[in-house]
């Protein structure tokens, strides 16, 4: 029985119509893995993962909708179309995160523009392919499929595909190849549907030789690049941060990256600087032994981030201290600084300290699950660069630090610099005063980042600690007060809590910063 668009219901599943189907869902994944490649590069590289995401996404899906109306003006050679627009795709997304990644290592002010640019050639391209793929469809198959069945099959293995990819992209994908291997991969498999539909469709294909040399040239440069892709990421770093690269690598979190020179190592998370090794002392230092000394005796410590062991390894130089817990995260950073000789040497072998627990989750829903109790917890989480590390500078999440604080206990969390991002740092001291706690803020001066400013929060006022351990570097007992007390240009300014509702402070942080990077 035919229906009103001529199907058959009874026509026997060719090949060629598995063929296409399945191009389909390699065509969807290889476009939406494009898409994520891109807003994730943008978010390690320009911050503010959100709006990197959502203007990426919103330019890749205008694209595709000037591709899909594009598709309309083609109306000869459907299959060569295809094929054409096939390997552009695959050349263009598949190379995209090598060409953006080396032009931001030599030409960081043209980046912005060439990501937007790549991302509407892509998504104009991919736009293009589906139309094209129904249209040769129904085509050949017009006995077979009636419009709605033909919307129905192509749709539902374009969605399948998108979301094979989705899954893989975070938890398999990015952190096995890396962001410029999974590009070429997937420019790969683009290049593998050319040759597929150039198979299937070779008896009606004019210029067969050429369509074939242009496949087999696109293959031979996908797969150099993919064989060079450790080198292409070599010299892209090697040119950005002007170091020796010791450890790099992506995890499903961040780009992890220590280089080393004069002496020194560095620790750079999607391409900012950690902590560098001549001054990190002074960093540690001033970031947990307030909060130590003050209480006095210290057994139970909790610290929040910090996967690289420098703040345990202060917590550590504390005789009373009985357990430390540390919740970090992306498992990479404890195994690399807990592994590596280079870096165990600098956190003294705090990983492996017996005292310790390493927990590797989310410390926002660690504490929510959690119920137990800590005399002091360090909080020393990155700036809050985008709203998924600014939730935890809010009020949401400093009642729950307050919930898991012992009585007489102090936290104590690194708040950016109070002379450059002023209001921003006075609005951490806002939120943690918003639940209900005492906030004593102080500064202190690290050479890598200027002057740095910390937070004490505790139900009690803080109290000028009467002994510090004995072999610090950068503290002591007759500097200390000194930390406390700002100068008229980081004096307190009126500020506004930060609430998990409105993130005020991740749009207050990027102003300020902005302004210095400009």
């Amino acid at each position: 029985m035919a229906d009103g668009g001529g199907a058959t219901a009874a026509a026997p599943i060719r090949p060629a119509e598995v063929a296409l189907l399945a191009s389909v869902f390699v065509v969807a994944a290889c476009g939406l893995l494009y898409e994520l490649a891109a807003g994730a590069l943008a978010s390690y590289l320009l911050g503010d993962s959100v709006l990197q995401f959502s203007t990426i996404i919103g330019t890749y899906l205008f694209a595709m909708g000037v591709g899909s109306y594009l598709s309309r003006f083609l109306e000869r050679q459907l299959v060569a179309q295809f094929l054409r627009i096939e390997l552009l795709v695959g050349l263009i997304g598949g190379l995209m995160p090598a060409a953006l990644f080396a032009l931001h290592s030599v030409a960081t002010g043209s980046f912005r523009f060439a990501l937007y640019a790549l991302v509407l050639a892509v998504g104009t391209l991919v736009g293009l392919e589906i139309p094209l793929v129904m249209r040769i469809l129904k085509r050949h198959f017009r006995d077979r499929y009636a419009l709605k069945d033909l919307v129905s099959q192509v749709l539902t293995f374009d969605y399948l595909g998108a979301l094979a990819v989705a899954i893989a992209f975070p938890l398999v994908l990015v952190p096995q190849l890396g962001l410029i291997r999974t590009g070429i991969f997937f420019g790969l498999l683009n290049a593998a549907v050319a040759l597929w539909a150039l198979w299937l469709f070779r008896a009606e294909l004019r210029g067969l030789a050429a369509h074939a040399l242009a496949c087999v040239g696109t293959v031979v440069v996908l797969a150099g690049a993919f064989a060079g892709a450790d080198a292409i990421t070599r010299w892209a770093e090697d040119r950005f941060y002007g170091e020796a690269i010791v450890y790099a690598e992506s995890s499903a979190y961040q780009r992890v990256v220590v280089t080393s020179g004069h002496g020194h190592v560095k620790l750079y998370l999607n391409g900012n600087l950690q902590f560098h090794s001549r001054d990190e002392h002074r960093y540690h230092e001033a970031l947990v032994h307030p909060a130590m000394a003050a209480h006095s005796a210290p057994k139970r410590v909790l610290v929040l981030g910090g996967g690289d062991g420098m703040a345990v390894r202060e917590v550590l130089k504390h005789p009373a201290v009985e357990q430390v817990t540390l919740v970090e995260l992306d498992p990479h950073m404890t195994q690399i600084f807990a592994s590596a000789p280079m870096l165990r040497a600098l956190n003294g072998d705090a990983l492996r300290s017996p005292k310790l627990r390493i927990v590797n989750e989310d410390a926002f829903g660690w504490l929510e699950r959690n119920a137990e109790h800590f005399d002091v917890i360090v909080v020393d989480f990155p700036d809050p660069t985008n709203f998924s590390i600014g939730k935890l500078y809010t009020t949401t999440f400093y009642q729950r630090l307050d919930e898991h604080l012992a009585a007489g206990g102090y936290a104590v969390v690194q708040t950016t610099s109070p002379l450059i991002a002023r209001r921003s740092f006075w609005t951490v001291a806002a939120t943690i005063e918003a639940v209900g706690l005492t906030a004593t803020p102080y500064h202190a001066h690290v050479p890598s980042f200027g002057e740095w400013g910390f937070i004490l929060a505790s139900r009690r006022p803080w109290r000028m600690p009467e002994a510090l351990p004995a072999d610090l570097r950068f503290l002591d007992l007759a500097g200390l007060p000194a930390l406390f007390h700002f100068p008229p240009d980081m004096a307190r300014v009126g500020a506004e809590p930060n609430r998990l509702s409105d993130q005020r402070l991740v749009h207050l942080f990027e102003q300020e910063w902005g302004k210095v990077q400009q």
